[in-house]
């Protein structure tokens, strides 16, 4: 994995993995945000299609976190085709009526249909995770599932996150998972 990490106020950070680019947003992602958040088959555990304004919204949240902290949600796309495939990150969510896991920050994952099953998502988050731990020297990161979407279980128990709790998150119960690095200790560091 090579990546380019930034501070607050200086470009964002880009990583290349061996299938994938993940970028930092731009302008030219609301179409395809747009498409990801209008799906109905990538939204049945997360809820309703996303307006037109509501996927604006969002880029400007994704491009604001960014410039506001350093780090936030990728934009996925296949090395190879360039084609996007979904998006990725690390960010600070401020959700009504839950606290986090010890004031840490939340993963989150979405692939297009055609993206899923072939390991890109595994790949993506691996490296995200691996960016947050060095770049950011976090402490832990935590992530929220519908217990239905037994995929994105699997995927956030292989990557090391333990489910912690259960809480409800807009019209839907949660599962709340955390994933705390491994200690120096255990790794003989």
């Amino acid at each position: 994995m090579k990546s380019s990490p930034r501070k607050p106020g200086s470009e964002a950070a880009s990583i290349v993995t061996k299938r994938l680019v993940l970028r930092p947003p731009a302008l030219g992602d609301f179409d395809n945000l747009a498409a990801l958040w209008t799906d109905p088959s990538l939204l049945r555990y997360i809820g309703r299609a996303s307006t037109q304004e509501e996927v604006w919204v969002r880029l400007l949240k994704y491009s604001g976190h960014w410039a506001l902290f350093g780090f936030g949600y990728w934009m996925l796309h296949e090395a190879d085709s360039g084609r996007f495939i979904g998006e990725a990150g690390v960010a600070w969510q401020r959700r009504t009526g839950m606290t986090a896991h010890g004031g840490l920050p939340e993963a989150g994952w979405m692939l297009t249909s055609p993206a899923q099953g072939k390991g890109f998502a595994r790949e993506a988050l691996a490296a995200i995770l691996d960016w947050t731990e060095e770049r950011l020297g976090q402490k832990g990161v935590t992530c929220l599932i519908n217990p239905l979407n037994e995929a994105s279980v699997r995927l956030a128990e292989a990557q090391g996150f333990k489910k912690f709790g259960t809480t409800k998150m807009g019209e839907s119960i949660v599962d709340e998972f955390v994933r705390q690095p491994a200690s120096p200790e255990a790794t003989g560091s």
